[in-house]
């Protein structure tokens, strides 16, 4: 990953004098819009908030609906960075990042000098088969607000942005269901976990990322539900910024 990014992946906020990169992964049918605000809150970071195909500037390109193929895709065509970066990933983004983490500690390239993960379960944990993404429109964006919330009122009400979040969350719901996780060594990267008090995600699905690295690991809980992160942000940044912080001197950069 590289300070000089290809604007088709990223919206990059400003760079900084630290050197330190923050890659920003969305939750699921999320916009890399809303966590580039985070940019001013975060001034120790330059924030790179990812766009995935089939949203965005990018909604003309057919989205990506594997893990694997989402994985390979961003490590390809995203290029190397010089000094210390971290990942932070929100609900299908947490899984994302970690997947991408491990992609690069299998191949023996650089790793993030710290992993946030938010709203998601650890992933070995069990999971209920879910079958979302094959459900027409109105059906999946009905199950997405009723289980999560987070579908702004404006893309409700219009049928065209019904139809562009709908194609989003159908692809992102379709890397969710068809993910399965294979064991392997728990990474060797310290990780903070965030989430909601209010969440459907519980304490303990929370702390049981733990088993995901040999590091540290920090697990806060923040008033709110799945989307605590936009309901009260000013702890949340708080909070990151604290961890970012602590990256100075933990660097492990290099081609991602």
């Amino acid at each position: 990953m590289s300070a000089v990014l290809p604007p088709r992946w990223l919206v990059s906020g400003p760079p900084r004098a630290t050197g330190l990169q923050l890659y920003c992964f969305a939750h699921g049918g999320g916009s890399a819009a809303e966590y580039l605000r985070w940019a001013r809150g975060l001034g120790r970071a330059r924030v790179h908030a990812v766009q995935l195909p089939g949203r965005g500037p990018r909604l003309a390109e057919p989205p990506l609906t594997s893990m694997r193929r989402l994985v390979e895709a961003f490590l390809s065509e995203v290029p190397p960075t010089e000094g210390p970066f971290v990942f932070f990933g929100h609900s299908l983004g947490a899984l994302v990042s970690y997947e991408i983490t491990r992609a690069l500690v299998a191949a023996g390239r650089p790793l993030p000098a710290h992993l946030v993960v938010s709203a998601h379960p650890a992933p070995h944990l069990p999971r209920v088969a879910g079958q979302v993404h094959r459900l027409p429109d109105d059906q999946l964006l009905d199950a997405v607000a009723r289980a999560h919330g987070g579908i702004p009122d404006e893309v409700l009400a219009s049928p065209e942005l019904r139809g562009m979040a709908a194609a989003a969350l159908r692809a992102d719901h379709q890397v969710l269901e068809t993910y399965t996780w294979r064991p392997a060594v728990p990474l060797p990267v310290p990780v903070t976990v965030f989430g909601g008090e209010d969440d459907r995600v519980t304490a303990g699905e929370l702390e049981a990322w733990r088993e995901h690295t040999t590091d540290r690991t920090a697990v806060r809980r923040f008033p709110g539900g799945h989307f605590y992160l936009r309901e009260r942000p000013a702890p949340v940044l708080r909070a990151l910024a604290a961890t970012l912080g602590s990256v100075s001197g933990a660097d492990r950069s290099g081609p991602c």
